[in-house]
């Protein structure tokens, strides 16, 4: 999906996503990430909906990025180094239908990149189970509440310790070789 400026759109769901805001907004050429709420069948819902996990929702970030300057895949790589791509109940402390991961395409060839990068985190052999990250088709995005947008930047202490206590950052550096990958 492009719009009128070029720029495309891309969400991934990766469990808190508190979390998954700052890795994005780092990288040149993503223009802007938002939190919210993808893939349930309430429209409009609140974060106290969501988070009592009967919505079908999933907390996600969606990323206006330019093409011209950042590729999908490299945007793919950066989600695949911010979660346990192996545990389909959640992530780390979080537990719940909306701590889920997935990738949304928006086109066919968003579907064809996200499945290659499955298919190639699979081969790897690093994680030795099966990868339980879904690809799905991207239906409405309803951005969460203001509190939860930029979360790391309002509250970086209350951040960094979530992002520390839930186990996140630990498995991250052990699991990556090339140091934090979430910084």
């Amino acid at each position: 999906m492009t719009d009128h400026e070029g720029f495309k759109i891309a969400t991934f769901a990766g469990g808190c996503f508190w979390c998954m805001v700052q890795p994005f907004e780092r990288l040149d050429g993503v223009h802007e990430v938002l939190t919210g709420y993808i893939g349930g069948y309430r429209e409009n819902p609140s974060y106290a909906q969501v988070s009592m996990g009967n919505t079908g929702h999933f907390e996600a970030v969606q990323i206006k990025y330019d093409p011209s300057v950042i590729s999908y895949d490299r945007l793919l790589a950066t989600f695949w180094k911010q979660i346990d791509p192996t545990d389909p109940a959640g992530q780390f402390a979080d537990k719940g239908l909306q701590y889920r991961t997935a990738i949304f395409f928006h086109d066919e060839e968003q579907k064809k990149l996200a499945e290659a990068s499955k298919v190639e985190i699979e081969m790897s052999g690093r994680f030795g189970v099966p990868i339980a990250v879904k690809i799905l088709e991207a239906s409405g995005f309803y951005p969460a509440e203001e509190y939860h947008q930029d979360y790391h930047k309002k509250n970086p202490d209350h951040y960094r310790r979530y992002k520390y206590g839930s186990g996140r950052a630990k498995y991250l550096e052990e699991i990556w070789e090339e140091g934090k990958p979430y910084e």
